[in-house]
């Protein structure tokens, strides 16, 4: 039987005091060469292999294709024949395996993607992707972190590294299923059994941070009706996700600030409707932030001369840069959406008209996003306390109830999801709008269509705590119950589009 010997390159592992160079580098050479071995005979039975992991496999690839858009750059490090990759349909698709045999039928199979035969810890490339994918592959890994640091070098800022890895739990249950060949076999000795802890420690030792997690697959085998149950549903409820085969993490570099040529100009949006006695404040509490502040009026159909009011105002502030946008269709999330389509900024950020979130605040935001610790910035009135009457008792119980609901949903922290000041990067929304389809367009605030988008693009959503004031002017236009119905609606078409796929 062929083996494939992988030489290690002087930067692999990590030798301790008590532990000789050479002697630590031939047990890492050792350890390479049979996993090489191993992978080598595996796949040169593949296609007589008749076991029962074809539905895991598939339900692999189904998440990998929610989260990964087609046409993305995309690096798969243990690609095995190049299976999971070639469904991505990938613009450029690289992947890298030990074994030689794998690579040389993955050639056969999809001449269209990149295969190199080489070890995950010496990468040697060029180039940048989208994604990065280490799917079951840490389980065989000689030193973890080694190959972190790798990638990192591959990745840019908006860089995700996906990875799955089996739960310790299954350990003895696919040790069985692979004596009994039900399985592929793994490697027998020293396999890494890491808990999403120690993952998430190696990605933060490595440079990237991890931005959520989540289980998959607790009935492996493919067994109709009970396989949408076990793996749809159950998986996402507490008990039931802990009995998980796979834990799956999504992990970003960790952010620096960039240098650019220029700051980038902000665009303020403020959709305002009967909002006339709070556009000259507008006007002059908004600061100019990075590049210069554009603010972007969509008048909403007011009766208190709304219109008349921003027109006075901008014509009485000729050095501010402003538009003035004339609402034809109904609703806040029409309006946003229409402030968006005329803004000229690098960044987007929404100003509700009531005053509620003072402008003063604005360049809190503005840092979040410049920085690069959020890409999403969700601004939140539910941590300092409110000023008197500013949110009614049953407002803001509602308010806590659909923010712990979308933290669930959307599997990072959303302490406030209908906070009216949202920011993101204009390059992100128009992907967020080309997409907008898959959750349609029912929601009426805006609230829920960003949130949602921003989730399934894998956006860092980060959460900015503001004091949340009273009204001086004009009246709520949220009717409680009528809109709370609806946002209960929303939740559950979401949980179907996001949650329970």
């Amino acid at each position: 039987m062929p083996t494939s010997t992988i030489t290690l390159g002087p930067a692999v592992g990590r030798p301790t005091p008590q532990q000789p160079a050479s002697t630590y580098r031939s047990a890492a050479q050792a350890h390479r060469d049979a996993r090489a071995s191993h992978w080598d005979r595996i796949a040169q039975k593949m296609d007589s292999w008749t076991g029962l992991g074809g539905y895991y496999h598939s339900r692999l690839r189904g998440v990998y294709q929610f989260l990964i858009p087609p046409n993305s750059r995309v690096l798969e490090l243990g690609c095995a024949a190049g299976d999971l990759l070639a469904s991505l349909e990938p613009s450029v698709g690289v992947g890298i395996d030990i074994s030689k045999e794998m690579i040389s039928r993955g050639k056969e199979r999809h001449p269209h993607l990149k295969l190199i035969h080489s070890d995950a810890h010496e990468i040697d490339l060029d180039e940048k992707f989208d994604f990065i994918i280490l799917s079951d592959l840490i389980v065989d890994l000689w030193d973890v972190q080694t190959v972190l640091e790798n990638i990192a070098k591959l990745s840019t800022p908006r860089t995700r590294v996906i990875i799955n890895s089996y739960s310790r739990l299954w350990e003895k249950p696919l040790t069985l299923a692979k004596r009994l060949r039900l399985s592929r076999p793994m490697h027998r000795k020293n396999q890494n059994w890491l808990t999403v802890e120690d993952i998430g420690n190696l990605l933060c030792l490595s440079g990237f941070e991890m931005m959520r997690n989540w289980s998959e697959v607790i009935w492996p085998i493919r067994t109709p009706i009970i396989n949408p149950i076990f793996n749809k549903f159950l998986v996402r409820l507490w008990p039931f996700k802990h009995l998980a085969l796979s834990n799956f993490l999504l992990a970003r570099p960790t952010p620096r600030r960039v240098e650019r040529e220029r700051e980038p100009v902000v665009s303020v949006i403020v959709p305002a409707r009967n909002e006339a006695g709070n556009i000259t404040q507008i006007m002059q509490r908004t600061p100019e932030m990075g590049g210069g502040t554009e603010l972007v009026f969509v008048e909403g159909h007011s009766s208190d001369g709304t219109y008349e009011a921003i027109e006075q105002t901008i014509a009485q502030h000729s050095d501010k840069r402003c538009q003035l946008l004339r609402q034809t269709g109904k609703g806040k999330g029409d309006a946003v959406r229409l402030g968006y389509t005329h803004a000229t900024g690098d960044i987007l950020m929404i100003l509700d008209a009531d005053l509620t979130v003072p402008p003063e605040d604005l360049p809190r935001f503005y840092e979040a996003i410049r920085s690069g610790k959020g890409e999403f910035i969700n601004g939140v009135r539910l941590v300092y306390p409110m000023e008197g009457e500013a949110m009614r008792f049953f407002n803001l119980l509602g308010n806590k109830f659909f923010g712990l609901a979308f933290s669930w949903l959307l599997g990072q922290p959303i302490k406030d999801s209908l906070c009216g000041t949202k920011v993101l990067w204009k390059r992100d929304y128009d992907r967020l709008a080309a997409t907008r389809a898959y959750f349609g367009h029912f929601d009426p605030f805006g609230d829920f269509d960003l949130l949602f988008g921003a989730a399934k693009l894998n956006l860092k959503i980060l959460d900015m705590p503001i004091r949340y004031r009273k009204r001086t002017y004009g009246s709520t236009q949220i009717q409680r119950w009528r809109h709370g119905a609806l946002l209960m609606r929303m939740v559950m078409f979401a949980a179907s589009r996001i949650k329970f796929v």
